[in-house]
């Protein structure tokens, strides 16, 4: 049976390194920080994924999984080394790839035996190629060292599931070895069904950088299509709806509101703009910089909508000038089922409001640890209701399902004002509406729906039957079209 080393340990690491001791590989997980490595080791889970507790802990605790710091205690423990550290953009957007290439120097001059080294991480292309020289380099005499690229898809709150079931593989190589061992690897979901698709080094760099900002692409087109919205009365809900049954475009990232955010999706658009620069085809990409422009045009409209709301409160509430007011914000990570706050447009919102002089509470289901780190400016509740004591407006900014089973009426008794901006489009607005809140969406119609007509039940007095053979003269058949209805049912 292969062993297999993880190195780096975050996010992707920890999650792949328990899939890979579920699909049956005896694991060592490497991480240069000791406290994360020692948490790892008692089956704590440093962050929020679900289900990813339960499955580390049980690996665990039946010593098919550990967690270690020693590069060279992994070169000489497995036969495949998957490399899953951080690619962090540089001042300019640029991937920095400093973790990269010291994973390689601890590990490679270690080497005992023949092996393979793969690559998760998401890099620029042509990465691939300067890692190989690298490797050369350092591979001590008499051994062979292929490189791989694999890169990895996993969407958070969903990553267990995507490592355990892929819904495709991509396997970058340049040797049938290296082939044959990743299949061996991937034996179980592929049997399962997942499909591989093997390509050149090139082209798996690409592949990753590609589907991010395509999914970046659609989402900031249907808020683009969203700001139309608003100015015509259009609702781009239904608009979304009509686009996705067009089985060439989809309804999934469809979904109009503030954006998106995480440490995906804008890290590699903004990365595949610089890279692209570099390699001189930079108007080919052109566009990418007004999609990431309009994504973050969404998170400024909900800021300046939200001032304009305050300012108006202060002068009603009697204020002194420069109090703005109370904000109630329901959201801190950038998607939920996550506690990942990385370029989040919902703490990016609060952040923006409390700058302009605004108080601002929050409450996240599970993120409020590692918001509390990024923003200690910002006030933190346990709950909902705590949140929105006392708001004057309040701002629904990542769709948490526990947000959609919340209480208007009680909501409305807590808070000053009743004002709600719901920045995400996933709030059944009549609940709200009916407790008596002013409900505002992105580019969705929200409007009080009207009392339903009452039915007068008094019967109606028939002084004249027709004949069925003598059609009685429709009054209603002054148009072509009725007169035209009138033909055809009477021909049928």
């Amino acid at each position: 049976m292969l062993r297999i080393s993880v190195i780096g340990t975050g996010y992707l690491g920890a999650t792949h390194a328990a899939g890979m001791a579920e699909l049956g590989f005896e694991t060592l997980g490497v991480d240069n920080n000791p406290a994360k490595a020692a948490a790892l080791s008692v089956g704590r889970v440093p962050f929020h994924e679900p289900g990813l507790p339960e499955l580390l802990s049980g690996h665990v605790a039946a010593g098919r999984l550990r967690f270690g710091t020693s590069l060279v205690e992994a070169a000489r423990f497995a036969d495949i080394h998957f490399l899953c550290v951080g690619t962090p953009p540089g001042a300019n957007g640029a991937a920095d790839l400093s973790q990269l290439y010291s994973a390689l120097d601890g590990l490679v001059p270690h080497l005992t035996r023949n092996c393979l080294i793969v690559g998760k991480s998401t890099v620029p292309v042509g990465t691939a190629e300067a890692l190989t020289e690298r490797i050369a380099e350092l591979a001590p005499a008499g051994i062979s060292v292929d490189l791989a690229w694999n890169p990895e898809f996993l969407r958070e709150g969903h990553a267990v599931y995507d490592t355990l079931h892929p819904n495709r593989l991509v396997f970058g190589v340049t040797t049938p070895d290296a082939e044959w061992a990743l299949r061996q690897v991937y034996s179980t979901p592929i049997a399962g069904g997942s499909p591989v698709v093997i390509t050149n080094m090139p082209t798996a760099e690409l592949i990753k950088v590609s589907a991010n900002a395509f999914l970046a692409t659609k989402i900031s087109f249907i808020n683009a299509m969203a700001e139309l919205c608003e100015l015509t009365g259009a609702d781009v809900t239904l608009l979304a709806e009509a686009l996705g049954h067009d089985d060439r475009i989809g309804r999934k990232f469809l979904g109009a509101g503030l954006g998106y955010g995480g440490g995906c999706l804008p890290k590699d658009v903004r990365a595949l703009i610089a890279r692209a620069t570099e390699l001189g085809a930079g108007e080919s990409v052109d566009f990418l910089r007004d999609i990431d422009a309009v994504n973050l045009r969404r998170r400024e409209r909900v800021v300046t909508d939200t001032l304009d709301i305050l300012r108006g409160s202060a002068s009603r509430w009697g204020r002194a000038v420069g109090v703005l007011g109370r904000v109630g914000v329901l959201g801190a990570a950038f998607k939920p089922l996550s506690d990942d706050v990385r370029d989040s447009p919902a703490l990016d919102v609060a952040a923006r409001l409390h700058a302009a002089g605004a108080e601002v509470t929050v409450f996240d289901p599970a993120a409020t640890v590692p918001a509390r780190a990024v923003a200690p400016q910002l006030v933190y509740a346990p709950n909902a209701a705590a949140a929105l004591h006392g708001a004057d407006v309040v701002l629904h900014l990542t769709e948490w399902s526990e947000f959609r089973e919340l209480d208007p009426a009680f909501l409305r008794s807590v808070a000053r004002g009743r004002t709600i901006i719901d920045a995400r489009n996933t709030l059944d607005p009549a609940p709200w509406l009916a407790a008596g809140w002013d409900f505002r969406s992105l580019g969705r119609l929200v409007e009080p729906r009207p009392a339903p007509a009452r039915i007068d039940s008094t019967p109606v007095r028939i002084d004249k039957v027709v004949p069925i053979t003598q059609p009685a003269q429709e009054p209603w058949t002054t148009s072509a079209l009725t007169r035209l209805r009138a033909r055809v049912r009477r021909t049928a």
